[in-house]
């Protein structure tokens, strides 16, 4: 009977812990938890209300630009994240801004281990962060989504350090107007994977600080020299390209 009870106990011991609930992190109806940071304003200004949300969704809006002229623009979520995985459903759709670059035709995306954006410039276009980059065809180059872009920061991909800025996923080529499940797992020991439509498009790990780069410099400082990058703030672009988010849902994993 007492090596019944004992395997019994084991038994429970060995169960799986319940796995953590996903939380919403937008209500579908106002941008509460979510600050604004657009290049040439303070933190918290948004005065063409590039952010909106309406209808269910988080859009990025450009009725009141006449042109673009440089307003990158991220909205930050409140708390920063260590471990966890974030899914959101995406849709670039419309014409974008007449005087935006070549490469930011039909391009967003999500900033991960991102910098506060408090501790941005004024001018700076984009926070030092991880970028989970959302593209659709037609544009000048034919690029899958899901890819990663690395503003004042670097990736280990195979146990090497890569330094390229952007580095392509295998993700298939998708349209404009398609609605689109993105997903970011971000493991305890720096893993990262990129989900598209539920399938894993690219991994790396390890992501670091870039010394060399001159935003990415101070924050290395503030860290006493440490180039680690272990955790950070989400935040969604603006980049003249029509964009809705929806579904934005966030697992902790710490």
């Amino acid at each position: 009977m007492k090596s019944l009870i004992f395997m019994s106990l084991a038994l429970i011991g060995a169960a799986p812990a319940p796995e953590a609930k996903w939380e919403p992190l937008f209500d579908g109806k106002s941008l509460e938890g979510w600050t604004p940071k657009i290049a040439g304003h303070a933190v918290g200004e948004d005065p063409l209300h590039t952010f909106v949300a309406q209808d269910g969704v988080i859009r990025v809006s450009y009725a009141n630009y006449k042109k673009f002229d440089g307003a990158y623009g991220h909205l930050f979520w409140k708390t920063p994240l260590k471990a966890y995985r974030i899914r959101f459903q995406y849709r670039l759709f419309g014409p974008p801004l007449p005087d935006i670059k070549e490469w930011e035709i039909s391009n967003s995306g999500l900033m991960f281990h991102s910098q506060a954006p408090e501790t941005m410039r004024r001018e700076q276009a984009f926070p030092v962060s991880l970028e989970f980059q959302l593209l659709a065809v037609p544009r000048p180059t034919k690029e899958p989504t899901g890819n990663l872009c690395t503003p004042g920061t670097t990736v280990a991909i195979d146990g090497k350090r890569d330094l390229r800025h952007c580095i392509l996923s295998s993700s298939p080529l998708l349209p404009l107007d398609r609605w689109t499940q993105a997903e970011i797992e971000v493991l305890p020991n720096g893993d990262i994977t990129h989900f598209v439509d539920g399938k894993p498009v690219l991994h790396y790990s390890a992501p670091e600080l870039d010394p060399k780069d001159t935003d990415a410099v101070p924050l290395i400082a503030a860290a006493g020299g440490s180039v680690q990058l272990g955790k950070g703030y989400i935040a969604l672009q603006a980049e003249g390209q029509q964009i809705e988010f929806r579904n934005i849902e966030l697992q902790r994993l710490e």
